[in-house]
C-alpha cells in the first residue's frame, strides 16, 4: 500500500467515494463545465453544511478528527451503507500507534477432524483469503482451494479460475471490497502490504477496483460456479469464524441438480480401494513356470 495512501486513508476515502457520486445523485441540476468525476468538493461541503475549507484540510489528511456529527454529514451525501459508514467511522477513530506484531494464523486441530468429517466441499481461510486447509472435495471443486494458494490472487491472475465464476466482474468486485474491509486501519500487516502491491503491479482489475476505495462484507450468498467436469452448479457459501480464521462452506440445495453433480464428483474424486482377494492365494512358483491351478508334484 502507498504511503501517502497509509496516511492519509480517511481523505483517500472521502475522495473516491465523492468522485462516484454523480450530480444528479446529489440533487444537483445538470449542466456546467465539470472537470471532474463526481462531485466537486465545494458541492459535499455545502451539502454537508460544513466550510469548503473545512472538507478541504479533510481530503488532504491536515484534519484527522471530524466530530462524529460531520462524518455523519458526509455519509449521508455520500449515500454511504451501514457497512461503509462504519468504514469511515474507524478511519477516523483510528490513532497512531506501534506496529501489531505478525502472528502466523493456525487451523485448530479439532478444524482439520471437522474439515475430514464433512461431506460437502469446505476449507479454511485467512484474513488475507490464503487458503489455510481444505478437505478432498473442495479441491476437487476447484484445485484452487489447495492449501498455500491465495483465493484473490486466483480469481484476479488464473484464467482457469476466471472461467469457473459465472459473474467474475461481481467476484473480483466483492473479493477486493471485503479485503479494504478487512485490512481496515491495519494497514502495516506485513501480510496486506506483500498482497496488495503484488496484485497492483500483476492485475489492472485490482487497480481499478482498489482506487474505488468499496468496502462490503463477504459473508454468506449463493453462487453460480462452472465446474469443467460436472458442469453448472448453483451454491451456497457460508462463513463460520473459529478462532483466528475463518471455515468456508459450500452446499447445494437438497435433491437439486447441483446436489446430484457434487455428489458425482465426489464419487469421481474418490480414491479407488483396492480389492482384498477372497480367497487363499498361492504362493508364486519360484522354480519355474507350470499351468495355473496345476497340482504341485509331490515329493517321494
Amino acid at each position: 500500500m502507498k504511503d501517502e495512501e497509509s496516511d492519509h486513508q480517511l481523505g483517500s476515502y472521502l475522495r473516491a467515494r465523492r468522485e462516484l457520486i454523480s450530480p444528479a445523485q446529489a440533487g444537483i441540476p445538470p449542466g456546467g463545465n465539470r472537470r471532474v468525476p463526481g462531485l466537486r468538493r465545494e458541492e459535499v461541503a455545502l451539502l454537508a453544511g460544513i466550510s469548503p475549507d473545512y472538507y478541504l484540510r479533510l481530503e488532504r489528511g491536515r484534519d484527522k478528527n471530524p466530530s462524529p456529527q460531520v462524518l455523519g454529514s458526509l455519509a449521508r451525501v455520500l449515500h454511504l451503507d451501514d457497512v461503509e459508514r462504519t468504514y469511515l467511522l474507524g478511519l477516523a477513530a483510528a490513532r497512531p500507534r506501534a506496529p501489531r506484531r505478525k502472528r502466523p494464523e493456525h487451523v485448530p486441530a479439532r478444524v482439520h477432524q471437522l474439515l475430514a468429517h464433512l461431506t460437502i466441499p469446505a476449507f479454511v481461510e485467512g484474513r488475507a483469503f490464503d487458503v489455510l486447509a481444505s478437505n478432498p472435495l473442495a479441491v476437487a471443486l476447484s484445485p484452487r482451494l489447495r492449501p498455500g494458494e491465495n483465493r484473490l490472487r486466483s480469481l484476479l491472475l488464473d484464467p482457469e479460475e476466471q472461467a469457473f465464476q459465472q459473474d467474475w466482474a461481481k467476484a473480483t468486485a466483492d473479493f477486493v471490497a471485503a479485503l479494504r474491509t478487512t485490512i481496515g486501519d491495519d494497514t502495516g500487516n506485513p501480510r496486506f502490504v506483500e498482497l496488495v502491491g503484488e496484485l497492483a503491479l500483476s492485475s489492472r482489475r485490482f487497480r481499478t477496483l482498489w482506487a474505488r476505495h468499496d468496502v462490503r462484507n463477504l459473508d454468506g450468498g449463493t453462487t453460480t460456479l462452472h465446474h469443467p467436469v460436472v458442469g453448472e452448479l448453483r451454491l451456497h457459501r457460508d462463513k463460520l469464524p473459529i478462532d483466528d480464521v475463518i471455515l468456508v462452506l459450500y452446499y447445494p440445495d437438497k435433491d437439486s441438480d447441483s446436489d446430484e453433480k457434487l455428489r458425482l464428483l465426489a464419487a469421481l474424486s474418490s480414491p479407488v480401494e483396492p480389492v482384498e482377494p477372497t480367497g487363499p492365494v498361492e504362493p508364486a512358483d519360484t522354480a519355474g513356470s507350470r499351468p495355473a491351478n496345476t497340482p504341485r508334484p509331490r515329493t517321494p
